[in-house]
């Protein structure tokens, strides 16, 4: 009498589950990525200074407001202009390049002249004497205080006496300098910027409030850190296979250029999702408009802890315990066992979804490796032809 309920149950609720599987699936992947984020945060454990930087290097990469690779390079004043606008609620705003300059050493085609243009009238940073802001000279940290502590609405009447030493007192104040081990005067490295903006995001502002990074859709957990689940939860887009040489840019939505790139889990470059394509390869995006934040996974991923796997299905298999909800799936082309967990996928390839015996899919898979050397493969997600 149990299972008959249990299958009533399903068959009445297949058109309305059917028709949000996809939905789900997305949900179930935002999760599992940021999930994904988290783990690769922790693992390996070297130390926890490392384990707070490749967190923090996720988060904002995910806000949009950097690119986090190469973080020992020095910032310029153009680069953090374009990355204290980003971090602003006029980042999308910001006009087309080419339109405008105001300083006599920054041409209108400059690739951050809109985001000078912008971070100067808003009062995020300032030029110099002559009409001029020195953009390939590197950033202080005087200078990123100011736009810091001006995207949390301090303004110039805030600091009495000298205003510089009144920014950075308060900025130590708030605890924005965790992390960042510079004086006033140093110049800055893209590390230290992506430990001011984290710090920044988790920060509320001078009228109080929730943090910061609520613009961003951040949470924070018990531990006062940001929560990676919130932000990849909302407005995930894909999957989207792509298997030919044409341009990204018809499946991404905004500019690439302005994108967070993360491969097979692991952050990337445009170069190197671009070389992923061009190479003939199957390719699997996923995106978020928001952050303008790009998920790819590879077939070509034997050393990466997720990636893809495409193929027709030969086998579902159930266990003797629970016949109803299959326990893993098997392709015929790798021959390999692909568990499944969630309840999403277990609907998903059992009699009451979509996928059958002999159609081909797409799976989105993560790589779990045991102490005996022996490798299982769970399906996050999944694309049918």
């Amino acid at each position: 009498m149990e299972k008959r309920c249990l299958t009533r149950y399903n068959a009445d609720e297949f058109i309305l589950r059917n028709e949000g599987l996809q939905l789900m699936n997305r949900r179930l992947f935002a999760a599992s990525t940021a999930a994904c984020i988290v783990v690769t945060a922790v693992y390996p454990m070297t130390s926890l200074a490392a384990v707070n930087m490749d967190l923090k290097k996720k988060v904002v990469g995910m806000a949009g407001i950097m690119n986090v690779t190469n973080t020992e390079k020095n910032v310029t004043r153009a680069e953090y202009a374009k990355m204290v606008v980003l971090a602003s609620p006029y980042g999308s705003s910001v006009p087309p390049e080419g339109s405008s300059s105001v300083f006599a050493d920054v041409g209108k085609d400059h690739a951050c002249a809109s985001y000078i243009k912008t971070a100067v009238e808003k009062g995020y940073m300032t030029g110099y004497l002559g009409g001029v802001f020195k953009p390939d000279q590197n950033v202080t940290l005087q200078d990123a205080v100011r736009g810091i502590l001006a995207l949390l609405g301090y303004k110039d009447e805030d600091f009495a006496g000298s205003q510089a030493g009144g920014r950075i007192s308060q900025y130590r104040f708030l605890k924005l300098d965790e992390n960042v081990n510079r004086e006033a005067a140093e110049l800055l490295a893209r590390g230290d910027c992506i430990n001011l903006f984290y710090n920044l995001l988790k920060t509320k502002p001078k009228d109080g409030g929730d943090i910061y990074g609520k613009l961003f859709g951040c949470e924070l957990t018990s531990d006062g850190e940001i929560n990676p689940l919130k932000m990849a939860d909302n407005g995930l887009k894909g999957p989207k296979l792509v298997r030919s040489k044409r341009s990204l840019s018809s499946y991404i939505p905004f500019k690439l250029d302005k994108a967070n790139v993360f491969i097979n889990g692991e952050s990337s470059t445009v170069s190197a999702l671009k070389d992923a394509v061009e190479s003939g390869g199957a390719v699997l995006l996923y995106y978020h408009p928001g952050s303008k934040s790009i998920w790819a996974y590879t077939e070509d991923s034997s050393d990466s802890r997720r990636g893809i796997v495409r193929g027709t299905v030969s086998n579902v298999y159930y266990t003797s315990v629970d016949v109803m909800s299959p326990s893993a799936v098997m392709l015929e082309e790798s021959g390999e066992q692909y568990l499944l967990t969630s309840s999403e996928m277990q609907f998903a390839f059992s009699m009451y979804g979509n996928v059958r015996v002999g159609d081909t899919v797409t799976l989105v898979y993560e790589k779990t490796v045991k102490e005996d050397g022996t490798e299982t493969y769970t399906v996050l997600d999944y694309l049918e032809d």
